[in-house]
């Protein structure tokens, strides 16, 4: 009886947990795809994926918080999704473009030659600008970044696109 209760118990702690996460965003990529079926890749045709999503373990750490997507300079860079462009301009010397969408995402585009302003209402495949060249670190003729965020979290923004149904293993308790 009591080995029935703990199974029971650990079960509903999973499952609270589980909607805990859910509600808090902490399954970022499954939710962001599952939410967000209106997105596509920022080039055409569908780029290769040279360097990966990389988040640190803490905030301050170093880790490569977007994708970079081998191109060439001058291609045209597409709204990944609908929304609205928050800005168009330079941080640190590179022309970068980000744009709003719903349900809180924010995607980031860079090196970037923005052909959108700040304001400008986007629909997913409208070219925003071209790939400038000098992104450092690329091992290829041109790499755009591109990022994704919630909030303050950074997310991996190939989750927009790969839709990977989630698994969740089963929890084995042993008790003594």
């Amino acid at each position: 009886m009591v080995r029935r209760t703990m199974i029971l118990l650990n079960a509903l702690c999973l499952l609270g947990a589980l909607c805990l996460f859910n509600a808090l965003g902490l399954f970022a990529s499954a939710d962001a795809s599952a939410q967000n079926e209106g997105f596509g890749w920022p080039l055409t045709p569908r780029p290769h994926v040279v360097r990966a999503f990389d988040l640190p373990d803490e905030r301050w750490l170093p880790g490569h918080r977007g994708v970079d997507l081998a191109t060439e300079p001058g291609a045209a860079v597409l709204a990944a999704g609908d929304g609205v462009v928050v800005y168009a301009g330079l941080v640190a010397d590179k022309p970068v473009v980000s744009i709003e969408h719903p349900g809180g995402l924010r995607t980031t585009y860079e090196p970037v030659d923005a052909g959108v302003s700040a304001g400008d209402r986007v629909r997913r495949g409208q070219p925003i600008g071209t790939v400038a060249a000098g992104h450092p670190g690329c091992p290829t003729t041109a790499c755009l970044h591109w990022g994704l965020r919630r909030d303050r979290d950074y997310l991996d923004p190939t989750a927009l696109v790969n839709s990977r149904p989630v698994r969740l293993e089963p929890v084995v308790a042993t008790y003594r």
